[in-house]
Parts: structure tokens; sequence; C-alpha cells
């Protein structure tokens, strides 16, 4: 049974907060916990005001201290926003609150557009080509550390905090087969290079001290209700998001719009069948057929699915709709080969 896990991105939606959605963040890792989803991740994005899990590690400390067993992690930290050392004191902080329930997704997007990126850059001299030593240094602070080692990451050194490697292109499946990593591919909203990265990180896979073969982990839009329609309606909200989003006018994710794909011109459709089209949309029958055909056909070791849904309680119930169809019993659940 291919593990089912869970990217959320605390959608601020209009007319709300980021308190309310910090509250709903912890409601659904709780929830997904319960219905046996195999790790929640949130992810770092700044001076998005539909966002709020900008300081990501601080938010899944806020998770982590209401659930018990679910898997939490980045997905992921822009590394060069920050220094290694800094990212692994953090999570090594994490994982000495919660051993065994912290995972650490890493890119190389600034996560914002380049104004901001600018205001985060630690050095603004820095060559974002440096991504894959900065990886590794990251890495060695996770381990013991060696006889005259003078940096060491206290809280971080040997807690072993799995690493991966996340990408839309094919630079991030490169790096994260040549030094032997689970590698997490943004297909949710980039797949256009997803086939051709899947297939040279498993061609190019080099065993490693932290995973003897390959493992890919495939982002997946799932919008899941009672009907199609209903379905399809909950997905104009990303679909309104995104376009804003692409034409310089990101905000709040916006409440639904029953037929807003037949508003838009022709730019901005090719805009939302392009980047949108690992989604599945639909029925509890609907949604199982799709998840199942997508694993089949790209034969994801693990798939970690999303949904910008405007209302909370109906994003919980597309969880839940989900996790009926595909998810076994919590008790009797596969551990991930990554646990």
């Amino acid at each position: 049974m291919t593990p089912i896990s869970v990217l959320d991105l605390s959608p601020i939606v209009a007319g709300s907060d980021a308190a309310q959605s910090l509250r709903n963040s912890l409601d659904l890792a709780q929830n997904a916990e319960r219905l046996g989803y195999n790790r929640l991740w949130l992810a770092e994005h700044h001076s998005m005001r539909g966002i709020a899990s900008a300081a990501t590690a601080v938010v899944i400390a806020h998770v982590a201290s209401g659930t018990s067993k679910i898997r939490l992690g980045a997905g992921g930290i822009m590394l060069p926003n920050h220094s290694p050392l800094m990212v692994a004191e953090a999570f090594g902080t994490l994982a000495s609150l919660h051993p065994g329930r912290i995972d650490l997704g890493v890119g190389r997007a600034p996560g914002t557009d380049q104004i901001t990126a600018q205001a985060l850059r630690r050095n603004l001299d820095q060559d974002i080509n440096g991504f894959p030593q900065d990886v590794v240094e990251l890495m060695s602070y996770f381990r013991d550390p060696q006889p005259g080692q003078r940096v060491i990451a206290v809280p971080g050194a040997g807690t072993n905090v799995p690493v991966w490697i996340l990408g839309s292109s094919l630079f991030g499946a490169q790096l994260a087969a040549a030094l032997g990593l689970p590698y997490a591919f943004a297909s949710h909203f980039a797949p256009a290079e997803m086939e051709r990265a899947i297939e040279l990180y498993r061609a190019r896979f080099e065993p490693s001290e932290y995973l003897d073969k390959p493992y890919v982990m495939l982002g997946l839009n799932v919008f899941a209700a009672d009907t199609d329609d209903e379905a399809r309606l909950l997905q104009t909200s990303q679909q309104q998001a995104f376009v804003n989003l692409r034409t310089g006018n990101p905000g709040p994710l916006p409440p639904p719009v029953r037929g807003y794909e037949e508003t838009l011109d022709l730019h901005a459709k090719a805009i939302l069948r392009q980047a949108l089209s690992c989604s599945v949309v639909g029925s509890p029958e609907t949604v199982k057929a799709g998840v199942e055909d997508f694993i089949l056909r790209t034969g994801a070791d693990e798939i970690m699915v999303t949904g910008q849904i405007f209302d909370h309680p109906a994003r919980i119930r597309s969880y839940k709709i989900l996790a009926d169809v595909l998810i076994s019993q919590p008790e009797s659940a596969p551990l991930s080969r990554l646990a």
C-alpha cells in the first residue's frame, strides 16, 4: 500500500487571519493523524498574504505539541534563505522535543518574489549554486560530532533528522540521486518535468547511509466531496489563487465561484491546465480511481496530497473522504520506509 501524506500551506482565507489559519493547521494535523496519514509537512513561503507558514519550524512546533504520532516536517525549508547551522539547530530542537517524528525537506528556491528574496538573504552576494554544499553541510550537523569538530549544532548533533531534497526540475533529481537521499517532486504545481525527473533520479541513484534504494514522493492536488460537481466547486478557490499569483495579484485564498473557469481567457486557462494537471477532483469513487491511476502511472513510493479549500470543515471532509477510500485504519496502516 502506497503511503499517503499531507502538505499544508496553512492558507489564510479571505475575511480571516493568520491566527485562525494556524489553529486550522493544528486541527488538520490532528485529523490527519486520526485518519492514518503518514506525515504532514508545512511549506516556507514569504510575503504572501494567503500563507501563514513562513516561520515553518515554529509552526511545526505548534502542530507537534498537539499531536503524538504523525510524522511532521518541512516541505520545505528554502535553504538559500538560511544558514545550514541555524536550520540544523531549529530542526535539531524539534527532533529533541519530538524524537522520531521530524522530517526536513530542503529546496533551493527563495519561496517568494525577488524583492522579498533580497530581504531574506543572509548574504546578498550568496551564490544559489552553492545549494549542494549547503545541503552537505546541513547533514553533517545532524551526525554525531567528530573529534576536533569546532562547530556543533546543539541541539542537532546526533539527531540524524531525515533530509529530503525537494524540486520541480532535473537539478534536484540529480542532487538527490548523487547524495542517496529521498526525493520529493512538486508535481502539484510544477508538473512539467515530473516524469523526466523521476526517471533521472532512479537511474542515477547512489545507495547511501541514509537510503539503500530510490524513494520518490510526488505532490498531488486532491479535492474530494460527496459529488463531482461539489468537488469542482471547491477547487475553484485554488484556481483563483493560482491565476492571481501568476498574474501578479496574490492575496488571501478566495471563496469558491461556480463556473469560474468559464470566465477566464485562453491564457489563464492554459496556466491552470499546465500547472495544475496533477489534480484529482471529484466524488469518493472518482478520487479513488484518480489517485490509484496517478500512483500506477508514476510508480510513486509515496504521495503527498494538498488541497487549497476555502472552508475548513470542507477541507477536513476532503481528507476524510480520501482516507476512507485509500487508507487502512491507523492501527493497521503500514509504516513508511523512512519512518
